[in-house]
């Protein structure tokens, strides 16, 4: 499947979930919707990632995890927040830069449409020069 089909298919289930749950919830309950979802939608993904940080040559442990990794290239961070921040951004290029992926959706569903929290993340495509873009 390809990356764009892909996120299309995810963002999909994302406004499933959203549609069904509305804002205001914690980001487990969205997590474990979203988790429901593309199992139903028969999407392959993996869950709570490991994300090991590798110095000097040495993959350590640090606690940080992926949400998801969806069919072992796509990457989702979900948030659960007033609003997204720079700061949510630039940690999840670090995210794909440490995984070595390409792309990752960064959804946030605490907002009236999900369309107002949906970011994609690029690390090493020449044709953004800017880390995110909103979708529209």
């Amino acid at each position: 499947m390809k990356i764009n089909e892909l996120t299309e298919k995810v963002i999909g289930a994302a406004m499933e979930v959203h549609r069904a749950l509305g804002p205001g919830l914690l980001e487990s309950a969205y997590e474990t919707c979203l988790a429901r979802e593309l199992a139903i939608q028969g999407i392959a993904f993996e869950q709570q990632v490991e994300l090991p940080v590798v110095y000097r040559g040495v993959p350590l442990s640090c606690g940080y995890r992926l949400d998801f990794l969806v069919e072992g290239e796509l990457i989702l961070e979900l948030k659960a927040v007033e609003e997204l921040l720079p700061i949510h951004e630039a940690q999840f290029l670090t995210y794909l830069k440490l995984s070595d992926k390409r792309i990752g959706l960064l959804i946030n569903f605490n907002v009236a449409l999900l369309k107002q929290g949906l970011r994609r993340i690029v690390n090493h495509l020449a044709e953004s020069s800017a880390p995110s873009a909103p979708l529209r």
